[in-house]
């Protein structure tokens, strides 16, 4: 695939233009990397709606957010039953939707559903969110990886053993399973792209990840642990580390409104190792464009989820 354009070196939030009239959606922006993509956002007149997962994290973000056209909707990715509901309140169309919410490593846990945490909340609650509300997104679907898809695997990429890793049998390695499901997102852009083409849809799907960047999601499965003096540690790795959220949120950004992108594109910084710097278009793995694997874990998502896309 060769990229019709190129997004100049040094692109930051500053070269964003006006978007007054423009409506976009994204999930789990009450902290990280979409906090601050709404905050860029709306401080440039756009209409912004971020999911939360309940109205005191909603109304705190709001406040981060600041002055401009912010709104919420209440939504938890591992309940099925609540991913509905909020499809269900999506009653205006959006230029662009992003796909952000997730969690990081965390410790076994089955969701509402059934599923295993890390692929229910980053991968199979998205897909079927985003399928439920497709006639309303106009422009883009952008989709939040991350370079720890070179990680991930599912085995030998049968329904079987996608499904296994889905509900959480077999043997749980917290990181690999992480690296299955950022693997999953961008699959899912391969997919939804092919789909695209094929059945006419008037949205690019868009992947992006975000380097190396100073987020929450880093200290969530040393909470979810109650391991304290771990989670201030990573804390401080990060401080020193990474580059703040403000910065990892430039991929987004530019996926969310840099003119001239094809679908499929992958965006993701541009310093050494793509740990950080400003947005470039990059490649992911080959696994990533493996076609039979995205057909067989498109196939697992809509039966698990029971959400078709047709």
């Amino acid at each position: 695939m060769s990229n019709a354009i190129a997004i100049p070196d040094n692109w930051t939030a500053t070269d964003i233009p006006d978007l007054t009239g423009k409506r976009f959606l994204i999930t789990g922006a009450t902290s990280g990397i979409g906090l601050a993509a709404a905050s860029e956002l709306a401080r440039r007149n756009a209409q912004v709606v971020i999911t939360a997962r309940s109205v005191e994290k909603a109304r705190e973000a709001i406040k981060k957010i600041g002055p401009g056209l912010v709104d919420y909707l209440l939504m938890d990715l591992t309940d099925l039953d609540s991913v509905r509901k909020a499809a269900a309140r999506v009653d205006k169309a959006f230029d662009v939707v992003v796909l952000n919410a997730g969690v990081m490593a965390t410790p076994f846990t089955k969701t509402t559903d059934e599923f295993e945490l890390q692929m229910g909340t980053n991968h199979l609650g998205h897909f079927a969110f985003a399928g439920l509300i497709k006639n309303q997104i106009k422009d883009r679907l952008v989709v939040v990886s991350s370079f720890a898809h070179k990680m991930g695997s599912f085995g030998d990429n049968s329904i079987d053993s996608i499904k296994n890793m889905c509900l959480g049998i077999g043997k749980y390695q917290k990181w690999p399973v992480y690296g299955a499901t950022k693997l999953a997102n961008l699959l899912f852009v391969a997919e939804v792209e092919r789909l695209r083409i094929a059945n006419n849809w008037p949205f690019i799907p868009i992947a992006v990840h975000p380097g190396y960047s100073d987020t929450n999601l880093q200290a969530v499965a040393s909470q979810m642990r109650g391991a304290a003096m771990e989670e201030k540690v990573t804390m401080a790795i990060n401080k020193v580390l990474a580059q703040p959220a403000k910065q990892g949120a430039l991929p987004t950004l530019a996926a969310c409104i840099y003119p001239g992108l094809i679908g499929a594109s992958f965006i993701g910084p541009n310093g050494f190792l793509e740990m950080r710097g400003t947005p470039k278009l990059t490649r992911a793995r080959a696994l990533a464009y493996d076609q039979v694997l995205a057909k067989n874990l498109w196939a697992v998502s809509e039966e698990l989820t029971k959400v078709s896309w047709k």
